[in-house]
């Protein structure tokens, strides 16, 4: 901090003297005029002297961002010609914005990106991708100010010698301009005389002109991309999409709404994972284990003690009828109602408007489309352990079925893995009375959450009865004696865990092979590559939802739904970045766990200056008459504002307070609009206005308040 005061300090008294001493008056025009003889003298008798000196004002000159570099260039033709001035300007002008732009990012960026920290970052993201590309179209520019583009790249990431080389270049042109002018320095006037309007729209052009040979490049590219295809003259359909889960779902609706013809295409159940695996069993099945704790913690309510019994067969019969009454929503007879087209099979894709349809009837179809959407979205991940394939596991997606034909809950089970699957299925299964060891490899569970917030979860978890087995790493699999054991390494020793069932619960991979990915070549890695407009390699061909990533959340995936819906059928017209600014996510544990934005861990690894403000729900009265006040809500603003930079929320409702501050954020909404906002009471919605009235103490005006004080004491008399 002390250096970069220092430079400023030393900066700031430079430019002072500049202006005290009047030596702006030599940056004339008829400043220059009257002094080029003596110029000339002082060359004739020194001249390496001379160009020194001249080279070294110059790149002081340049460095302070001071006015005048544009008489300096036309000195440097009068004085020197054309060839060594132009050489002699060139250098010294970019020397001279390196070195603005490094001063520039020395005393400012840190600054700017501890108040800025989400623009800067896109912004930097942008530059990375194209930064040179434009500065050079700035560069040739001579309307945008040169000084203020060396201090405003200062503030990006752009790496200095790509500022250096591109600024070298692109200010050829310019400077090339200004040194001719100055070899004619009689005839010169003004220096509007040397930008006339012919000019400056030649410069205009000339800096147009790489965005033009930008657009040329990419439909070149975009020509080679479906080189050796043959593009349909006419197309049965204007978007196919493959999947109908949440992304699918929400892509075809959009699609059928404006009118265009769709049809969607899917194999397995309507509504994807979510409705059949995921998200919909799950909750059914945390609802009835909830149901059972509350029995267990009857005296807790001011009831007797009560033992409850229930049937697992029951329970996973309520979970199968839930999935059943919400199933019409994504039926196959509502999306026809909607005007979706609904085929039930196996697409392949032929070329990048082609796929082969197998019908699940055993018939087929083929059909073609001016845009296609792959919607395919994920499946659990089975990590490549001995024995894992004879161990009897199930999945999030496989247990509703299996776990149906039990007639009692499973006795031992074992869950592999700590994120937020593995710890909603592990306390849910304990609490409905199996004995629940969750293994997981890292050193906490839901190890994206704050260490706070991750110690929490897994206390929550050991009050329900699970045996949370951190930094446990799963080795294989083993059968003694008619039993099966998961081995399991801790502190450098091996463990044998016994399990009557298994469920792994480590993460999920997208959905890559089976549709003929590899026949068009598409890129994929862990996902498939796509751009910021969810485009393919082939523009014609988009993705949306968990096969894209980068989060695997059904909300998600209809949030892309959108953008590939809209993207696809107008992109000729305008295209839209998907915005992930604003993503909420949720783990029902019990307590939830909520969160939007940034955690405080985020905000140390982005260098933002920041401060927490913390609400803990003990104080909540609703919470306190509802037996269930644990928890808190942790908010991150920069420091000394009340923007709301993310906000995590762990109580029961998490899932939904959390939509109070997603509303804020993605409006731009503080707390103290919150805090503003009447809640009613009691309720639990009125923690959100308690977390800003904590934010509001804190940031209170001492001095206006100790003011008050006296003013309230003299009224007092």
């Amino acid at each position: 901090m002390y250096k970069k005061l220092t430079i400023a300090v030393v900066v700031a008294a430079l430019i002072a003297s500049f202006f005290y001493f009047n030596l702006n008056t030599y940056l004339t025009l008829d400043g220059l005029k009257n002094s080029i003889d003596d110029f000339r003298q002082w060359r004739d008798a020194s001249p390496v002297l001379v160009l020194g000196g001249f080279f070294l004002i110059y790149v002081v000159v340049t460095a302070l961002s001071l006015p005048g570099a544009a008489i300096l260039t036309i000195t440097a033709g009068a004085l020197f010609g054309l060839f060594e001035g132009l050489l002699l300007a060139s250098f010294a002008s970019s020397i001279g914005a390196l070195l603005a732009f490094l001063v520039s990012r020395y005393i400012l960026r840190d600054t700017i990106k501890k108040k800025f920290p989400e623009r800067l970052t896109a912004i930097d993201k942008g530059v990375e991708r194209e930064g040179a590309f434009y500065l050079f179209t700035l560069r040739l520019v001579p309307l945008f100010p040169f000084f203020l583009i060396n201090l405003l790249m200062g503030l990006t990431a752009i790496k200095p010698w790509t500022f250096y080389w591109v600024s070298q270049l692109g200010m050829l042109a310019g400077t090339f301009v200004f040194v001719n002018a100055g070899t004619q320095l009689a005839q010169l006037n003004s220096l509007q005389g040397i930008l006339s309007f012919d000019l400056i729209l030649s410069f205009v052009l000339l800096g147009v002109f790489p965005l033009i040979a930008k657009a040329i490049i990419n439909l070149i590219k975009k020509r080679r991309v479906y080189k050796g295809w043959h593009k349909p003259k006419s197309f049965d359909r204007n978007m196919i999409v493959i999947g109908a889960g949440a992304g699918g779902l929400v892509t075809s609706y959009i699609g059928a709404a404006v009118k265009a013809k769709v049809t969607l295409i899917e194999a397995g159940e309507m509504g994807g994972d979510c409705l059949n695996y995921g998200c919909v069993p799950s909750k059914a099945l945390i609802k009835s284990a909830k149901i059972v704790s509350q029995f267990q913690d009857a005296q807790k309510y001011g009831l007797d003690e009560t033992k409850v019994s229930f049937s697992f067969k029951n329970v996973m019969q309520r979970v199968h009828d839930i999935i059943a009454e919400i199933a019409p929503h994504d039926s196959v007879e509502r999306y026809t109602n909607l005007g979706v087209e609904v085929l039930k099979g196996y697409a392949t894709f032929v070329d990048p408007w082609t796929v082969d349809i197998a019908l699940n009837d055993g018939s087929k179809q083929r059909l073609s489309a001016r845009n296609i959407v792959i919607a395919t979205g994920a499946r659990p991940f089975i990590p490549p352990l001995p024995g894992i394939e004879d161990s009897g596991y199930v999945t999030s997606d496989t247990m509703w079925l299996e776990f149906a034909k039990l007639e009692n809950t499973p006795k031992k089970l074992v869950v592999l893995g700590g994120g937020p699957i593995g710890c909603e299925l592990s306390q849910a299964f304990a609490r409905l009375g199996s004995e629940v060891s969750q293994i997981e490899l890292a050193t906490r569970i839901m190890s994206k959450e704050d260490t706070e917030v991750s110690e929490f979860a897994k206390q929550s978890l050991r009050d329900s009865g699970v045996n949370v087995l951190t930094e446990h790493e799963a080795l294989r699999f083993e059968r003694h004696d008619g039993k099966k054991f998961i081995v399991v390494k801790h502190q450098q020793q091996e463990l044998l865990i016994e399990y009557d069932e298994l469920i792994c619960a480590v993460g999920r991979a997208a959905r890559l092979e089976g549709y003929g990915l590899d026949v068009l070549g598409i890129e994929s890695g862990r996902t498939i590559k796509t751009n910021a407009f969810l485009e393919t390699k082939y523009p014609n061909i988009l993705a949306a939802g968990d096969i894209v990533g980068p989060y695997q959340f059904t909300h998600v995936a209809a949030h892309h739904g959108w953008y590939a819906a809209v993207n696809s059928l107008f992109g000729p017209f305008k295209k839209f970045k998907v915005d992930y600014r604003v993503i909420p996510w949720v783990t029902f544990i019990d307590p939830e766990v909520a969160r939007v934005g940034i955690n405080e861990q985020d905000a140390i690894d982005q260098e933002i200056d920041y401060e927490i403000t913390r609400y803990d729900f003990e104080e909540l009265d609703r919470a306190i008459c509802e037996s269930a006040n644990k928890g808190f809500i942790k908010v991150i603003t920069p420091k000394g504002k009340d923007k709301i930079l993310g906000v995590t929320v762990v109580s029961q409702h998490a899932g939904d307070l959390i939509a109070e501050f997603v509303l804020a954020m993605k409006h731009g909404l503080g707390l103290q609009k919150i805090l503003g906002t009447i809640h009613s009471y009691p309720t639990w919605a009125e923690s959100s206005k308690f977390a800003a009235g904590e934010w509001k103490r804190a940031h209170a005006p001492e001095k206006v308040l100790r003011l008050l004080e006296k003013y309230h004491a003299f009224r007092r008399g």
